[in-house]
């Protein structure tokens, strides 16, 4: 029972920071595009790459810390 509850936090951990992160990607690449005016449909390019690249460090960050606090007793 504590190996799912375990799994479970670090998934909600993974998802929470993968939509943190995403959104802030998604605001940091515009703002990098709009600021180097960067060309026609490698906006979106530039875009996405940003959205996808924050989403992963924080949602394995996130996984990591509820991995190191789940694996503490209270």
């Amino acid at each position: 029972m504590a190996k799912d509850s375990c799994l479970t936090r670090i998934a909600a951990g993974v998802a929470i920071g993968g939509a943190l992160g995403g959104a802030v990607g998604a605001c940091y690449g515009t703002f990098e595009a709009i600021r180097y005016k960067i060309p026609g449909l490698l906006k979106i390019r530039h875009i996405g790459r940003s959205t996808l690249g924050s989403a992963a460090a924080f949602g394995l960050f996130l996984g990591a810390g509820s991995l190191i606090h789940c694996g503490k007793s209270h």
